[in-house]
């Protein structure tokens, strides 16, 4: 848990994780590393220098790896992973679902497992969809509309073929919709990661929660506006986040606009690791502020009240996670042990910082 100056706990559930393979022998596509060297752009742009990666160890960074970064220093005690899978720049997938199911299965009590579909592939995955929630219960799943799938640049969330596949979730109890709706990764189509199909998809399936990942940027308002309309829509702030380190005007605006709009109970707070690291990125977001202006012109707070509903509490009500019955359970569970968090837990010691 992150424990502020004056000993308030706040518990943390990073809501955007992925454990990828963009290792040189997994491409087949040109695609494949031109998208991860835009990963990589994106990782040292937005990164303090002293925190950088190298890039081989970002290809591929194994479930050891990021372990550590996630709980050494109970920088995060829960963490939500979100698959992106990218068959056609990848042999074995980018991201997969069992890929995340290694690290997910040695610490079940840590992790969500979400699933993802993708309404191309017909009804292999229709089928693909039922496998993932019998095999792994998926509450879940994370949708890349951008994504290439032979001929096709990219689908749309408010197509018929969607909606059988959101009917699906609705059947199997899978509630929680996560599609990417942010910035282009190289050769991604900027325009299949639009925001406007969020919009009646939200509408036509109203039992369902649509977490839009990155906010919508470039299009904020465009989001804004949807959420404010929908009040099943949600924001993920994975890559909004990081420009509190360079920006922290811009951060100010962006979570300006979004407490207007969406309000404090409808924001979760993601790291997007490996693109970012939630063992900085949790504090950077914990100083962040707004400016007198900010404030002003949006009548909002960024207290610590608000932050303990976008960095823990707001994901709990969303996956059904009782965060009391964790707090305890992660006094003697695998974690714990492996990574000496016993006393942190029992709120006797605050966590050994990171290692540079």
């Amino acid at each position: 848990m992150y424990v502020t100056d004056d000993g308030e706990e706040l518990f943390v559930i990073d809501s955007h994780l992925h454990l990828w393979d963009a290792s040189e022998e997994n491409i087949t596509h040109e695609g494949g590393e031109q998208f991860i060297q835009c990963f990589y752009d994106y990782h040292t742009g937005f990164t303090p220098e002293e925190k950088q990666w190298d890039l081989d160890e970002y290809r591929q960074y194994g479930a050891d790896r990021m372990a550590e970064d996630l709980f050494g220093n109970a920088a995060v005690d829960m963490g939500i992973f979100q698959p992106t899978y990218l068959n056609d720049f990848y042999a074995d997938g980018f991201n997969t679902i069992d890929d995340n199911a290694e690290l997910a299965e040695r610490y079940p009590e840590r992790f969500v497992l979400n699933g993802r579909f993708d309404p191309r592939d017909g009804e292999a995955g229709m089928r693909e969809l039922e496998r993932q929630k019998e095999e792994y219960d998926i509450q879940g799943v994370k949708l890349y509309t951008a994504e290439w799938n032979g001929d096709s640049k990219g689908w749309r969330l408010d197509s018929e073929e969607s909606f059988e596949f959101l009917e699906k979730c609705s059947e199997l109890g899978i509630e929680n919709i996560h599609p990417h709706k942010g910035p282009t990764i190289r050769p991604l189509n900027r325009d299949a990661f639009d925001v406007a199909d969020v919009d009646d998809a939200a509408t036509s399936f109203p039992e369902l929660n649509f977490v839009v990942e990155h906010v919508g940027l470039p299009r904020l308002d465009d989001f804004c506006w949807i959420a404010a309309q929908e009040p099943n829509v949600y924001g993920g702030l994975a890559v909004a986040a990081p420009l509190a380190v360079h920006r922290p005007r811009k951060f100010g605006e962006i979570m300006g606009e979004l407490l207007f709009w969406l309000g404090e109970d409808r924001l979760l707070f993601g790291s997007d690791y490996a693109l970012w690291n939630p063992d900085w990125l949790v504090e950077t977001f914990m100083n962040a502020e707004l400016t007198d202006e900010q404030r002003d012109e949006y009548g909002v707070e960024l207290d610590v009240d608000t932050k303990r509903k976008i960095l823990g509490e707001n994901a709990a009500e969303l996956y059904d996670i009782d965060i009391e019955a964790k707090k305890e359970q992660f006094r003697t569970d695998g974690v714990a042990d492996d990574f000496g968090l016993a006393d942190h837990y029992a709120g006797g010691t605050s966590a050994a910082p990171a290692d540079d």
